[in-house]
């Protein structure tokens, strides 16, 4: 017996029983479905903080720098004079301080606003863009005479814009812990406009930002390369600096775009293996299903057994039917989980973008790859075959003249 005609019959025997079939299919179906879905949104996860890592720029250089209590300590001055004496490397340094308060317009409180400290730097004009991707919507960004003379002026995010002053912002005025700045620009929409979102951000010039923190107990500095390329060497200049100003590691730490970009894929990968380790416990528990079946069907097929052997059919010919039988169900299983998790995975896209991103995609999109359906695929057929294997076995085994005596 050829593959069509066994192939045939799996089907034939599938058909006669469909309740059955389903039942039989169902682990794997859920196990295939589970992983197609996990894949995807690891793959979604990956593919969103790529972008939004791109938009912050590859030549970014992130460094943290913790006050010791001594004169060793790293200022600001320090960090500017190291752009100006490698150009070929660096070509901007912002502190980066987040402010802890409350901001205030009129009568109404906003607790969830996220308050930084930046130099005119952080804005590239160029680009029109800042450091981190947002551009400008309306008005203007810091400026260096509004850092240097400490001028009480703010750039806000679209969502105080809307909540705080009801989409007319350029001009007014607002307080941060008590103190009054006046708005000079207000951001385009980066997010999903909600409370304690991106988009629920002020920047305010870092010398004020250093008196409304004092005792901060860290500094940060956001660097920029001259290109993705040099953001190594780039890197290297700060802890070279830093290193000799402390003499010991402990008290900063630099991390490039690129080093942040393969921590956090590291890290999904990580929980992706996980979850799909979890997820393949639904396939186990489908490959001792159609084992459990096989053994039902080669019971209650014994007698045919029996007729096929007394006919001339080998232990082979027997073998290959119920391991094709138990492939078959599992195909087919597996093509429905695929089919499942794909539908699963353009629901969760969907209902992502309508509750968390207030109804716009930005970005985050959870879908299967080739390869990750073809693995799904392969797997739940090798399961299949794998415990289809003891009952095949156990059928061309059977005594034709007992197969025949079995009622």
């Amino acid at each position: 017996m050829n593959f069509g005609q066994s192939f045939k019959l799996a089907i034939k025997s599938l058909m006669t029983s469909k309740m059955r079939a389903l039942l039989t299919m169902l682990g794997i179906i859920i196990g295939v479905a589970a992983v197609i879905i996990i894949t995807s949104l690891g793959n979604g996860m990956q593919n969103y903080m790529n972008d939004q890592f791109e938009q912050m720029g590859s030549n970014l250089v992130q460094v943290y720098v913790y006050p010791s209590g001594s004169s060793m300590d790293i200022t600001t001055g320090d960090m500017f004079a190291l752009v100006s004496k490698y150009p070929k490397y660096l070509t901007g340094v912002t502190p980066y301080i987040n402010v802890t308060g409350t901001v205030r317009q009129g009568s109404d409180e906003f607790k969830r606003t996220s308050i930084y400290g930046v130099s005119e730097t952080f804005y590239n004009q160029s680009k029109g863009t800042t450091m981190q991707g947002s551009s400008i919507g309306q008005g203007r960004f810091l400026s260096y005479v509004d850092v240097e003379r400490e001028m009480a002026v703010c750039v806000i995010g679209s969502y105080l814009e809307q909540n705080a002053f009801g989409g007319d912002a350029l001009g007014k005025t607002l307080t941060v812990n008590g103190a009054p700045f006046t708005v000079v620009g207000v951001l385009d929409k980066s997010g999903d406009n909600s409370e304690g979102s991106g988009d629920d951000t002020l920047y305010i010039p870092y010398t004020q930002a250093q008196r409304l923190s004092s005792g901060s107990y860290m500094d940060m500095y956001l660097f920029t390369s001259t290109d993705r390329s040099t953001a190594a060497a780039a890197k290297g200049i700060v802890e070279n600096r830093l290193y000799k100003a402390y003499q010991s590691t402990d008290y900063y730490m630099a991390m490039t775009s690129a080093e942040m970009m393969d921590a956090m894929d590291s890290m999904v990968n990580l929980l992706m293996a996980i979850l799909t380790l979890i997820a393949a416990i639904s396939l186990l528990v489908g490959g001792i299903g159609i084992m459990n079946i096989m053994l039902v069907s080669v019971t209650e097929r014994t007698r045919e057994i029996g007729i096929r052997k007394s006919l001339g059919a080998k232990g082979r010919d027997i073998r290959s039917q119920f391991i094709i039988e138990a492939g078959t169900t599992s195909a087919i299983g597996g093509s429905i989980g695929i089919i499942l998790g794909v539908i699963m995975a353009q629901i969760i896209t969907a209902v992502m973008a309508y509750i968390i991103q207030g109804g716009e995609n930005n970005g985050f999109v959870a879908l299967p790859t080739l390869g990750g359906i073809a693995v799904a695929f392969g797997v739940s057929v090798g399961i299949g075959v794998l415990f289809g294997y003891l009952p095949a076995n156990k059928a061309a085994k059977l005594n034709p003249i007992d197969a025949l005596r079995y009622d």
